[in-house]
């Protein structure tokens, strides 16, 4: 086996004006799929024991959910991890006001977790109780009835939000929202003055503001610059906020209006300075009902071996079980060049390192390999959850498990793709040119390659991998090329790599959703009231919807999907209302599928997938 000696000099590769796609990152396109610990510069790192004895979970609720139809009231909610196989409901509606609720089902219902009730009116209420051998268990929280088919969470102003994470505030059972607004999503490599400041806004699940936090001028409005998370960290059954900070008591923007930090600019050749030399980068976290600080530790620090100002400025972050039972969180900085990420614990009110990764003491080096969305899930079947920076993964105690050397995918989906490959899959659309590995799928434990698309690629912006026909085994794997790297080519494989369509049997690749009652995904189309949701290659199963789509998740209501869209001054929770052919666990309770719910929040936007293929 070759043996890559990276010297200092290749390390230290001068920083220049990059363009996506750089020809000395390449350098680094190289599979390391057992990174050697024979050397004297790397120390074994211990496996996180973090502060929890048994997986946090999110304590939630049944969800309930009831929408007026032309001909009465649709009424859906959650089935639960907890509940037994064997769990049917009954449904519950009161008449006047919720003083005295009867019972409107005539046999428990047990094929789906939804109920169409015709004598329903926008003046009910109803609640579900679980049935088990004939008795009754914990009836659920109420529900009134929303007029229309969405949730709608009303701003403090006209705007409209960047990005939006959701968890429980309050620790009622129930998903609320925080958003980050206004709306600029300038890339570091597109530079622009910032006209305005972002802020953090709260709300609850029925609507009411909780606080509002201004990041300040040292925070830039663009994609990068300020990643957050909503997850309970400290176990309270409520949900903390980790963001990225900096100080808001100087201004540390140059005369152009650029935030200074301990890289030059490297615009017009000309750094910029200011008062107080560097800004400092923080990551913080939040009290998730006052947006009061409760800790911050230092964000991990820029350097020349990331790249120019737009190489430095990429940060995320996400939340991992690197012990499989403490949610910890990670921060990330470096997509195209060097690539670093710490993990922390938050635990008494104080952010814990528990271990810092640093992708050149790996051996060899590992660089280049970063996406635009982390994902963090068991990979390897430990019970310790690994995180997934792009084409290279980290292992739960922080040591790289595997590279496979693609360079930098703008899409990495990690879902159980083929059915015959134990475990998940990686399926990567790969930004670098490729002679044949631009489109990929490789093993998610081992990294190893198991098809590829075998011909050359430019720059592939996009993928994404759903179940479009329920007469193909396996989901099928779609991706498109960017035009700006000079090709408009589309491409559609089966889970084996093989080609089951030309370039107009592609469909989009992005928002894909589980609405009506099969098991196929649909995705968005643009109509001449707003937009709807179609079948592959089939009818509009939704329309009248509006908005810019913010997110796609199981949020509340049986396990089909809701779509969350932003409007001018407000939120809205799109829900389904077409009876349901059968029930599952609500998927906010598998890991792989929480862990992109996570991730919303920054990054490029991408459907969630289950751990399992149904």
């Amino acid at each position: 086996m070759k043996q890559f000696l990276i010297t200092a000099g290749i390390l230290a590769l001068a920083t220049l004006s990059l363009s996506a796609q750089d020809q000395n990152e390449r350098f680094y396109n190289y599979e390391v799929l057992t990174p050697q610990r024979n050397n004297s510069r790397i120390v074994p790192k211990p496996k996180v024991e973090g502060w929890a004895d048994q997986r946090v979970k999110e304590n939630l609720n049944r969800g309930l959910v009831a929408v007026k139809l032309d001909k009465g009231v649709y009424v859906g909610w959650r089935l639960l991890e907890t509940d037994d196989p064997a769990t049917a409901f009954n449904v519950y509606r009161s008449s006047n006001g919720g003083k005295t609720f009867r019972k409107i089902n005539s046999k428990p219902v047990s094929q789906t977790t939804d109920f169409v009730d015709k004598g329903g009116s926008l003046k009910s209420i109803y609640r579900v109780t679980p049935v088990l051998g004939g008795k009754e268990g914990q009836e659920s929280e109420a529900a009134s009835v929303m007029e229309q088919n969405y949730l709608s969470i009303k701003f403090e102003g006209d705007y409209v939000c960047q990005k939006m994470g959701v968890g429980d505030l309050d620790g009622d059972g129930r998903l609320d929202y925080v958003i980050k607004q206004p709306r600029q999503r300038t890339d570091p490599g597109a530079w622009h003055r910032s006209d305005d400041t972002f802020k953090l806004e709260a709300y609850l699940a029925d609507g009411t503001h909780l606080w509002t936090r201004d990041l300040g001028w040292n925070i830039e409005q663009g994609v990068w610059y300020s990643p957050f998370v909503v997850a309970d960290l400290d176990g309270d059954g409520k949900a903390e906020v980790a963001v990225k900070t900096a100080p808001t008591d100087k201004d540390y923007r140059d005369e152009a209006g650029r935030v200074v930090g301990k890289v030059p600019q490297n615009y017009n050749g000309k750094p910029g300075t200011s008062p107080y030399g560097a800004c400092p980068e923080y990551l913080s976290v939040l009290d998730g009902m006052t947006g009061e600080e409760l800790d911050r530790v230092p964000w991990i620090e820029q350097g020349q071996e990331f790249g120019d100002y737009n190489r430095n400025n990429r940060n995320q972050m996400a939340v991992a079980y690197l012990d499989g039972k403490t949610p910890c969180l990670i921060i990330n900085r470096g997509t195209y060049r060097k690539m670093a990420a710490n993990a922390y614990q938050f635990q008494d009110g104080k952010l814990q390192l528990l271990w810092e990764w640093n992708g050149d003491q790996e051996n060899p080096a590992i660089r280049a390999q970063g996406s635009h969305q982390i994902v963090c899930v068991d990979l390897d079947n430990d019970g310790r959850e690994e995180v997934v920076l792009g084409a290279v993964v980290v292992d739960d105690n922080g040591e790289a498990l595997w590279s496979a050397g693609v360079g930098h995918p703008d899409k990495s989906i990690v879902a159980d793709i083929d059915p015959d490959n134990p475990g998940l899959e990686i399926l990567f659309g790969v930004e670098v040119w490729h002679e044949e590995r631009g489109v990929c799928l490789v093993d998610a434990a081992t990294g190893k390659e198991l098809w590829n698309i075998g011909e050359h690629t430019n720059h592939v912006g996009n993928a994404m991998a759903a179940d479009l026909d329920p007469n193909i085994p396996g989901l099928e794997c779609f991706a498109q090329e960017d035009p700006k790297g000079g090709k408009s080519d589309k491409y559609i494989f089966d889970c084996k790599g093989n080609r089951i369509g030309e370039t107009a049997d592609v469909p989009p690749c992005t928002d894909w959703i589980w609405w009506d009652a099969d098991n196929l995904r649909e995705y968005p189309v643009r109509s001449e009231s707003g937009f709807g949701l179609a079948k592959y290659k089939g009818a509009t199963v939704q329309d009248g919807l509006e908005g810019s789509i913010m997110m796609v998740g199981d949020l509340f209501g049986d396990w089909r999907e809701e779509i969350v869209t932003v409007v001018d001054g407000e939120l809205r929770v799109y829900t389904t209302t077409i009876p349901a052919a059968d029930r599952r666990v609500t998927f906010l309770q598998d890991p792989l599928y929480r862990s992109y719910i996570y991730n919303r929040s920054m990054g490029y936007q991408q459907s969630p997938s289950p751990t399992h293929n149904f």
